[in-house]
This record gives C-alpha cells, structure tokens and sequence, in this order.
C-alpha cells in the first residue's frame, strides 16, 4: 500500500518503505531512543534494536484521505521518562514526514516496546 499525493504535475505514489525509514530516522534521532523494536516482538525477538533496512518491522502505516496514522514502536533508555521521550518521537516524526515528504499526519502513536539499560 502506497501514499498517494496529488500534485500539479501529477499524482505521486510513495511507499511505506520509505515512509518507514523517514519515520524510523526521526524516532532513533531523539535522546533517549536506544533505538526501534518490532511490532511482532515475540516472533522476533524482545530485545532484538532493528538496524536502518529493517525500520519498516517497526513501524505500521495506515492511509485515510490523504493523511496517515503512524504506530512506531521503540525502545527507550533505562532511567528516562518515557513520556517526554514519546512526546519527542511523535513531534519528531510529525515534522519530518511533513518536511521531508508532504504528508499530513493525523496521529503518531508511539509504543514502547522495552527499556534499556544504557552504556555509560
């Protein structure tokens, strides 16, 4: 399943590959973010960090009406609040997916798919 974005010149289809790795960028940019999870956490491994070709394990997109619904799943690290990481992710990827692509986001639902100790 594709964006479909109209422009003047004509119509403009982007996928959700590359949705996903502008989305997965966004999230791992932010303090905090050890980095993404899978949405099938089991299947895949709890505590497997996915690395940049595999984001879109992370991350699912749902088109409405030329907007888009975004779930990116992550890990954060141990002793931060994980709100004001959450809310730094979806301000994040919100900006980005509108910069970088012209989409217009209806919601960025952040999950929080386990805690990591970080290295000092």
């Amino acid at each position: 399943m594709a964006v479909k974005i109209k422009t003047k010149h004509g119509l403009i289809d982007v996928t959700n590959g590359v949705i996903a790795t502008v989305v997965g960028s966004a999230a791992t940019a932010n303090y905090g973010v050890v980095g993404m999870a899978s949405k099938n956490a089991i299947r895949d491994g709890v505590n497997e960090i996915l690395n940049r070709a595999n984001y879109k394990r992370g991350v699912v997109v749902k088109s409405v009406d030329n907007r888009i619904t975004v779930d990116v799943y992550i890990i954060v690290g141990y002793g931060l609040k994980i709100s004001e990481v959450s809310r730094n992710v979806q301000g994040s990827v919100k900006y980005n997916l509108e910069q970088q692509l012209g989409i217009q986001t209806k919601s960025v639902n952040v999950i929080v798919q386990g805690v990591k100790v970080l290295d000092e």
